[in-house]
């Protein structure tokens, strides 16, 4: 008796579950049918409204990438133990200017670190833009022309030869970038790219371990300031005697009438 009752309610049971799914599918079906013909009933509102969601995901993934780029650029070109000073409210280096006796002075403060030799570790630095064309399309790019000094390779190791020789200072040779080399147009080793009115010759291609340097042209800062018309430096890098000193030399530059127009910043934040 038992086990005809159980038959029974499992019988009933698979019943129950068949018409479900059979009813499922119907109304499922039913419901699709209605759904694809209301979207072809107004299929200019659904193209619309499709191509208004991917503008706005496409625009947000663009920022995101943008944002990323942004990151990995400030967190990649610094060093935690270099300072960068640009005039105040400059948002930077290009529009920012520091006259020579400003960073002199800098340079001789008791919080920077110096050489074997007792010079200061520093290098004032003058900072443009170029266009070059691009490979492939030839359209035309920005390009990021930095001047340095020799204290420069000793504040950022990360660059590092990748073929050719290094510039010589006091004469027209740069060293280009292995991103600007890959993306742009004549700038192998041996040719020469004219901008600020002469002619510079690529006698290196460097790296920098994927940091936003690798986007640059570098020379001597002395043949491109007065190439480019600049009696000043764009910004001023020092490095600190120890992690700590920071607000002691910012309140210093600060205090001082002959600099307190220069903002120091950390170079990785």
């Amino acid at each position: 008796m038992m086990t005809d009752f159980l038959f029974i309610v499992k019988s009933l049971i698979v019943g129950v579950t068949v018409v479900s799914l059979v009813v499922s599918l119907v109304l499922g079906r039913a419901l699709l049918n209605y759904i694809a013909r209301s979207l072809w009933t107004r299929k200019w509102t659904t193209i619309l409204t499709l191509g208004g969601v991917s503008l706005v995901v496409f625009v947000f993934a663009a920022v995101l990438m943008l944002a990323h780029g942004v990151e990995q650029t400030m967190i990649e070109s610094g060093s935690d133990e270099n300072v960068i000073a640009l005039r105040r409210a400059a948002n930077s280096e290009l529009v920012s200017q520091i006259d020579r006796d400003a960073a002199n002075i800098l340079a001789t403060q008791p919080e920077v670190a110096l050489t074997a030799d007792g010079k200061p570790v520093a290098t004032t630095e003058a900072y443009t833009v170029i266009n070059l064309h691009k490979t492939g399309s030839n359209d035309m790019g920005n390009v990021s022309v930095r001047g340095v000094t020799a204290q420069a390779f000793q504040l950022r190791p990360q660059v590092k030869l990748l073929a050719g020789t290094m510039f010589r200072f006091g004469t027209r040779e740069i060293v280009v970038g292995s991103n600007i080399a890959s993306r742009f147009t004549g700038c192998e080793i041996g040719k020469q790219l004219k901008f600020g009115d002469d002619q510079w010759t690529i006698v290196g291609h460097f790296e920098a371990d994927g940091s936003a340097f690798e986007s640059e042209i570098w020379g001597d800062a002395d043949q491109l300031m007065p190439a480019f018309g600049r009696p000043v430096f764009s910004s001023m890098t020092v490095k600190l005697n120890n992690a700590g000193s920071f607000d002691a030399l910012k309140k210093r530059v600060e205090a001082d009438p002959r600099t307190q127009y220069l903002e120091l910043k950390i170079e990785r934040t």
